[in-house]
């Protein structure tokens, strides 16, 4: 199944009061497997950036100035995601601004049926942890280090690795041919090894061997399965 995970950086938390999108970077995964297709894009959002906006992404005013406005990208936007569910970190944020930027366009939005919200999915199955980006990457030994500020394409891929594990990790799937017995074994990204199965090996008891478990039955008193002896 193919999914986008994507993550957008803004220059505040409302857009229904002028905040805008100013950044945002998008992963593609095909069952649970990143492709390496991502796309990615800066915004100039035809307004001023705010310091504390600034301080958490460092996407300036004069950075953004010469960047793209959102409606010459969003046909490439489009066509990337195409109808595929979209996975996010406290997704109705970034479907927020995502939905209000293609309004602006005269597009119309991005049904919520399509939302995957990774805050949710980590929230119900590890309730009373915390749930940052940070300390799930932390929690699934994901490394984070080049993590200096928010980035959307960036956050995007360590999301990418989060959501893998909240989804149960990359299982390995055992596939059993009929005609030649032989064992498939194949992940996600491809199939590996191709085992043939061993020869069974004759494991019978010897006949001294038998003979000492008939003198060890003897010594049982009252054994349990003398009570079902003749029923029925």
């Amino acid at each position: 199944m193919r999914e986008i995970v994507f993550d957008t950086e803004t220059t505040g938390l409302n857009p229904m009061g002028g905040d805008r999108m100013v950044e945002i970077g998008c992963v593609e995964i095909v069952n649970r497997v990143e492709t390496g297709r991502h796309f990615h894009c800066y915004f100039n959002p035809e307004r001023d950036m705010p310091f504390e906006a600034e301080a958490v992404h460092g996407l300036s005013s004069i950075f953004l100035s010469d960047k793209p406005l959102f409606g010459e990208k969003v046909e490439e936007l489009l066509h990337f995601i195409e109808d595929s569910p979209l996975v996010a970190h406290n997704a109705s944020f970034d479907f927020g601004f995502l939905n209000l930027e293609l309004e602006r366009c005269s597009r119309p939005g991005v049904s919520i049926h399509r939302m995957v919200d990774t805050l949710a999915l980590a929230r119900s199955r590890h309730p009373g942890a915390k749930h940052s980006l940070d300390a799930l990457c932390m929690r699934f030994g994901i490394d984070r280090s080049h993590r200096i500020k928010h980035g959307a394409l960036l956050d995007a891929q360590l999301l990418a690795q989060v959501y893998v594990e909240l989804t149960g990790g990359r299982q390995i799937g055992l596939g059993l041919v009929a005609d030649t017995g032989a064992i498939m074994v194949e992940q996600a990204a491809g199939p590996v090894t191709v085992r043939e199965p061993r020869p069974p090996r004759p494991h019978a008891p010897l006949a001294e061997e038998l003979e000492r478990h008939r003198a060890f039955i003897t010594k049982l008193v009252n054994p349990l399965w003398e009570r079902f002896l003749g029923a029925g």
